[in-house]
């Protein structure tokens, strides 16, 4: 079995795009948690919610192996500092998943009529921004072939900016949504009440955090 090491040797960013892959099966698991939550099948909400911890667990261990052995004195394409930033902030979304996936399982909550289809157009946007900063790390291998530069690094600066735009777009999802639950906030305790606005704060970290993600590795190419 190749050690982080040979990784390294080989390109810092093979383990960087493992890290990436542990994430993405934490914010995956965020549809399957809020079908489930839909169907008011609470046994499984709590099933998936202990599979997301599960894997934001995995992304600890694979986080923590990479930073034990990250080379100090081997060459690396990118800056140590810089290739330490892009894992802390993936870091972060597999912890912002693991906080919606408690919160989720904290009272047995309803998505109400009222704002299911506001909440559901919300979520999958954040997922798609998500998608769209994994597929950049997934390019870093063609970035570093082409040391960060000519069309490679061209096609990645418009990667970053579709990130950009479908964070935005779940940002005016975010307000109708706060639109349609405060006007049901009379069918909602102040728990419940408390609990879906942490829960949509949450969801909203993730787009935020692809977006800050992307940005990130373009000024990566501006420094190289």
């Amino acid at each position: 079995m190749r050690t982080f090491l040979n990784l390294f040797g080989r390109s810092p960013f093979t383990p960087l795009q493992s890290h990436m892959q542990n994430v993405a099966d934490c914010v995956h698991l965020l549809v399957d948690l809020f079908d489930a939550l839909e169907n008011k099948n609470y046994e499984r909400v709590e099933k998936i919610a202990h599979a997301i911890s599960e894997h934001e667990h995995i992304a600890d261990i694979t986080k923590n192996d990479i930073r034990n052995h990250l080379p100090k004195s081997l060459f690396l394409p990118i800056d140590r500092s810089q290739l330490l930033e892009i894992l802390a902030i993936q870091d972060r979304i597999a912890d912002c998943a693991e906080d919606i996936a408690v919160l989720a399982t904290l009272k047995q909550l309803i998505l109400f009529d009222s704002f299911k289809n506001e909440f559901k157009f919300f979520l999958h946007k954040n997922i798609e921004c998500f998608n769209e900063a994994q597929k950049i790390i997934q390019e870093l291998h063609e970035l570093l072939e082409s040391s960060f530069g000519g069309l490679e690094a061209e096609k990645v600066k418009t990667m970053v900016e579709k990130v950009a735009f479908k964070e935005h777009e779940a940002d005016i999802l975010q307000r109708q949504l706060l639109k349609s639950f405060f006007a049901s906030e009379n069918q909602l305790t102040f728990v419940t009440f408390d609990l879906w606005q942490r829960i949509f704060e949450a969801l909203a970290s993730i787009s935020n955090l692809s977006e800050n993600l992307a940005n990130r590795v373009r000024m990566t190419l501006e420094i190289k």
